[in-house]
């Protein structure tokens, strides 16, 4: 982890997040940002020079989709274009 990097806890029941500013960030590839915020699981805020944010955090991991019983008359799809 960068030397310099100072952890923020979020509130409860939030994910953690940390905040660097761009010259933190630039002697760093972006693959290994990207991949180091996957793997801790927290949100990191970048502010740039100008004194704008941007945020970049992991997405949620998707639930599968349910397996539902039943079928579909022959033909359905087709009647839907006519």
């Amino acid at each position: 982890m960068h030397a310099s990097v100072q952890g923020i806890k979020a509130r409860k029941g939030t994910r953690a997040h940390r905040a660097l500013t761009l010259d933190e960030l630039k002697q760093r590839s972006l693959e290994e940002i990207l991949r180091e915020v996957v793997k801790q699981q927290e949100a990191l805020t970048v502010r740039l020079p100008e004194g704008d944010l941007v945020a970049i955090q992991p997405a949620p991991a998707l639930q599968p989709l349910p397996v539902l019983e039943g079928s579909m008359p022959r033909g359905w799809k087709d009647a839907v274009y006519q």
